[in-house]
C-alpha cells in the first residue's frame, strides 16, 4: 500500500517535461494512474440502488458496471447510472450490466467493488475481489458465518486491499462521542453494555411461488441451499423494502446479524474491542428465548442483548445511551446532555457539540473521525489507509453476531478465543464455524 492516486499524479506531471523515465516507487505504486476510481456494483436491490446514487456524488469515482440477478433490478440501476452521467458536461459513459458477478471481477479497468448482495453471497465476491486487485466497499453484516470473516480478514491483509463494511453508524458524530466518552472515563468502569436489535435467525420454510422470468434464480441461491422461489426472499423487479430474507438463518442471520451489526459495532468500539473481542458467549435460560445472550469480555464486563436503546452503557458513575439521532449522557442519577425528539427542545448537534466543549475537550482518547462513510472510504482507497470500518472492524463485529447466533442456535455456551478468532479448546463445534457450500461455491 504505497502512493496515493493524486501523488502519483502530481509526480508524472512534474516528469512531463523531462525524458519519460519514472522512478521506480511511482512504478510499483498499487493504483492505476487514472484520476477516476472506477467502481463495479454487485447487488442493485433497495440498499445497492442507495449506494450508488450516494458514490454518484462523489466526482472522484465512476461507476462503470453494476451485477444483479434480476434483470429488471439490474437494468433500471444501469440506466440509473447512464441517465447520470449523460446530464453531465462529461457526457454519458458506458455501464454494462451482468448478471454474474464474475464478469465485474475480471474486469481489470474497475478499481473497487461495492457489494449489497444478501448476506450469503457477501464473502465469495470480496474474496474474488480482493484476489484480483480491486477495493471493497461490503455490507454489513461482512459475512455469512465466522469462518468468513476470518478468510476475508485475512485475505485483505494477504493483498494488501482497502475494505470499508457498511456499518455506517461509525460516520455519525452522535456515535463517535458516546464512544469517546466511555473510553474516557466520563461515566467510570464499565460493567456492562446493552444493545437492542431482535432476534436471532430461523430456518426457511416458505411455500414455493410461481415465478415469472428474468431471475436467476439457481444464481441467487449461490452458495446457500437450493429451494423453492419464494418472493419473501428475493422480490421482483424494482422494490422500496429490505427483503427478509434477512431473517432466514440460510441467507442471513435474523436481526442478531442485521441491527446487531449496527448496535453490536458500537459496543465493541465503545469498550476498545475492535481488535479483539469477548472470550465467551452464554445463552438464554430458555431455549425458546429470543434475547437474553450474553457476551463475555473477562469478569468484568458483559455485552447483553435485549430490548432498549440502540447501544446502552453502564457504568460505575453513569450511563450512556445512543441510537440514530438520540444521545444521552447521564452521570450520578442526572442528565448532563442529551438529544432524544424534538418536542424536548435543543437539538442532537448542540448536545454533541455541548459535550465535545465541556468533556472531550481535552480527551486522551480520540476516535477515528468519519464525516461520511463512503467519502472516507475513497478517502481511504486514494490514500492507501484504513477506513473507519476496516477489515478487522467489520469482520470482528460480525464475529459477535455469529457468537450470539450460535448461543441461540445450539442453547450452548461457547468460550472463545478473540486472537485467534477461533473456539476454545474443548469448546464449540467446528461446524459452527462454517456452512455447508453449494457446488460449486466454497470459502
Amino acid at each position: 500500500m504505497k502512493i496515493p492516486r493524486r501523488s502519483f499524479l502530481k509526480q508524472v506531471s512534474a516528469l512531463s517535461a523531462a525524458p519519460f523515465i519514472l522512478p521506480s516507487h511511482v512504478w510499483a505504486a498499487d493504483t492505476k494512474p487514472n484520476d477516476l476510481i472506477t467502481i463495479g456494483f454487485i447487488g442493485t436491490g433497495k440498499q445497492g440502488r442507495y449506494l450508488m446514487e450516494a458514490f454518484l456524488q462523489h466526482k472522484r469515482c465512476r461507476v462503470v458496471a453494476v451485477c444483479d440477478v434480476d434483470t429488471t433490478r439490474r437494468e433500471d440501476t444501469r440506466q440509473r447510472a447512464a441517465d447520470y452521467y449523460a446530464k453531465k458536461s462529461d457526457g454519458g459513459a458506458e455501464c454494462p450490466s451482468y448478471n454474474d458477478f464474475r464478469e465485474i471481477i475480471a474486469r481489470k479497468d474497475i478499481d473497487a467493488v461495492c457489494i449489497a448482495t444478501p448476506d450469503h453471497w457477501h464473502a465469495i465476491p470480496t474474496l474474488a475481489a480482493l484476489a484480483s486487485g480491486k477495493d471493497v466497499y461490503c455490507e454489513k453484516p461482512l459475512t455469512h458465518n465466522i469462518h468468513e470473516a476470518v478468510s476475508v480478514i485475512k485475505a485483505v491483509k494477504e493483498h494488501g486491499r482497502v475494505l470499508q463494511t457498511g456499518s455506517m453508524q461509525r460516520s455519525m458524530a452522535e456515535f463517535r462521542v458516546a464512544c469517546e466518552l466511555v473510553r474516557n472515563g466520563a461515566i467510570g468502569e464499565i460493567s456492562r453494555v446493552e444493545c437492542s436489535f431482535g432476534p436471532p435467525g430461523v430456518p426457511c420454510d416458505l411455500p414455493e411461488e410461481g415465478m415469472e422470468p428474468g431471475l436467476d434464480w439457481e444464481m441467487w441461491c449461490g452458495p446457500g441451499p437450493m429451494r423453492p422461489y419464494s418472493s419473501v426472499l428475493s422480490p421482483r423487479g424494482i422494490h422500496d423494502h429490505f427483503p427478509d430474507w434477512r431473517n432466514y438463518k440460510e441467507y442471513g442471520g435474523g436481526m442478531v446479524c442485521d441491527w446487531g451489526a449496527h448496535h453490536v459495532d458500537i459496543a465493541q468500539w465503545g469498550l476498545g474491542m475492535d481488535e479483539s473481542g469477548p472470550d465467551a458467549v452464554t445463552p438464554p435460560e430458555d431455549p425458546n428465548a429470543k434475547n437474553g445472550a450474553v457476551l463475555h469480555y473477562g469478569d468484568k464486563i458483559t455485552l447483553i442483548h435485549t430490548d432498549g436503546y440502540g447501544a446502552h452503557f453502564f457504568g460505575s458513575e453513569g450511563e450512556v445511551k445512543v441510537n440514530r439521532g438520540r444521545f444521552e449522557f447521564w452521570r450520578e442519577g442526572k442528565k448532563i446532555a442529551g438529544f432524544t425528539n424534538r418536542e424536548d427542545g435543543g437539538s442532537l448537534g448542540a448536545a454533541i457539540s455541548f459535550v465535545e466543549k465541556e468533556w472531550l475537550k481535552d480527551a486522551k482518547v480520540k476516535l477515528y473521525e468519519s464525516g461520511d462513510h463512503i467519502r472516507d472510504f475513497l478517502d481511504c482507497v486514494e490514500a492507501r489507509k484504513r477506513p473507519v470500518t476496516n477489515e478487522e472492524v467489520g469482520g470482528r463485529s460480525a464475529i459477535c453476531c455469529h457468537l450470539f447466533n450460535q448461543a441461540y442456535y445450539n442453547h450452548s455456551a461457547i468460550k472463545w478465543l478473540p486472537k485467534e478468532m477461533a473456539f476454545a479448546p474443548g469448546s464449540g463445534d467446528p461446524k459452527w464455524l462454517t456452512r455447508d457450500y453449494r457446488s460449486p461455491w466454497s470459502v
